[in-house]
């Protein structure tokens, strides 16, 4: 079998990882893969963006299975594009992810399907926003609509602060086109959970949910970044909470979509929020998350293959909860200094011969090859997975072997999974 990966970082450089174990004699190809990808397939120098080359690429090449795991090549169209090449793809048309690719889209439809959110308000005028802020108060919540590399919400304490996110998202236009419009909601108070639902449009299996931490500094303050950390599975995501997500939220979204002519076929990320009035979607995403795959995927024990070629190729799912394995994993990112701000890349990286292990999977994000040498390439440049019997073991192995890691101005979380760690110590 041949398998297309389509992306680069660290999210693929897991659904690489997972796949080969799914398929040990497959023959695997990445678009543009990273310094820890480029080992273990056959690199293919064409864009993730550049739909028609891909494309044609797979078609002169006989790949049986493409699966892409950016938003972005999704929102602009490349399933659909595949499947008129008669391809087996695994991800969304560009019209269903518009759960992703415009929040606008995404929330009008959860007020269309009745599933729990936030209150909410949509603008493109400054004005308007500013008064809706000023009726509903603080702390309020302010979204860019279109795709934001995962930095277009802002989490405003007052309304001072929401001011100058609007004016940095309508008037400075900071986000260019993915801030014209924005979504102004209610903030909601609670844990946050990440749920991942392989669909078939109409079916869903559940896989294990795992918690992401957002914010670059310790205790979750700082800026917002695409990820520092996560870990699963998550204590407080029982099994009645797990089939609430299912009923309350995934399949009448699933319903919702298909009755607007875009049924959704590939990964639906539900991002929930546990409230003192249940549960809360704070958004959907199109693919799987970065850096949620990275515990997700090391702790699944069915096989990712068959539910993606199941999908890609027409067939129907059979409804239930992906089987996990026990113990835990937590994910530490180490980054570049700056990130998420300006920060420098080509710092030569070091990862000592003995870290990584069966129990310790050090994921690339950030990185390429150079002359010989490993080297920075990005914000988060690496994800190190730990698994172990207990979330606290899988916890302090994380931290212990993302502390290893050097380059020039290397930094993570130390605290990844804190919440947990409270419960649990």
């Amino acid at each position: 079998m041949r398998i297309l990966i389509v992306g680069t970082g660290g999210r693929e450089h897991a659904l690489l990882w997972k796949l080969r174990h799914d398929a040990p004699a497959a023959e695997f190809f990445a678009t543009q893969p990273n310094g820890g990808m480029e080992p273990l397939c056959t690199p293919v120098p064409i864009a993730p963006a550049d739909i028609e080359a891909l494309s044609g690429w797979a078609a002169s090449h006989h790949i049986d299975l493409t699966v892409v795991g950016p938003e972005a090549p999704l929102a602009a169209g490349i399933v659909d594009r595949f499947e008129k090449k008669g391809l087996s793809v695994f991800g969304p048309s560009k019209d269903a992810a518009r759960i992703e690719s415009s929040k606008v889209f995404s929330k009008d439809l959860m007020r269309t399907a009745g599933v729990p959110t936030a209150e909410y308000r949509t603008f493109s005028n400054l004005e308007g926003a500013r008064s809706w802020v000023r009726e509903r108060g603080a702390p309020i919540v302010i979204k860019a609509s279109g795709l934001a590399a995962g930095k277009g919400v802002i989490v405003c304490t007052t309304e001072d602060e929401a001011f100058d996110a609007l004016q940095a998202m309508l008037g400075d236009l900071t986000f260019g086109e993915a801030g014209r419009e924005v979504v102004i909601e209610d903030f909601l108070d609670g844990e946050e959970i990440s749920v991942f639902a392989v669909t078939d449009g109409t079916n869903a299996v559940v896989l294990q949910p795992s918690q992401d931490y957002k914010r670059v500094g310790e205790g979750d303050t700082g800026l917002n970044t695409g990820g520092m950390g996560a870990y699963a599975p998550v204590s407080i995501a029982t099994d009645e909470v797990v089939t609430e997500c299912r009923i309350r939220v995934i399949e009448p979204t699933l319903r919702a979509l298909a009755a607007s002519g875009a049924p959704f076929r590939g990964l639906l990320y539900a991002g929930v929020i546990s409230t003192s009035d249940g549960l809360k979607v704070i958004e959907f995403n199109c693919r799987f998350g970065d850096p949620e795959t990275q515990v997700v995927l090391p702790m699944m024990r069915t096989s990712l293959l068959e539910l993606m070629r199941t999908v890609a190729e027409g067939g129907a799912l059979t409804p239930g909860v992906a089987a996990a394995r026990p113990g835990a994993a937590v994910s530490t990112i180490v980054a570049s200094g700056g990130y998420p701000g300006s920060y420098e890349t080509g710092k030569t990286i070091s990862i000592p011969d003995d870290l990584e292990s069966d129990d310790c999977i050090v994921f690339h994000a950030g990185t390429r090859n150079e002359d010989g040498r490993l080297i920075t390439a990005g914000g988060r440049v690496l994800a190190v997975t730990a698994l172990a019997p207990t979330f606290l073991a899988a916890a302090d192995a994380s931290e212990a072997a993302a502390a290893r890691i050097e380059f020039g101005g290397a930094f993570h979380r130390k605290d990844i999974g804190w919440r947990e760690r409270l419960r649990q110590e």
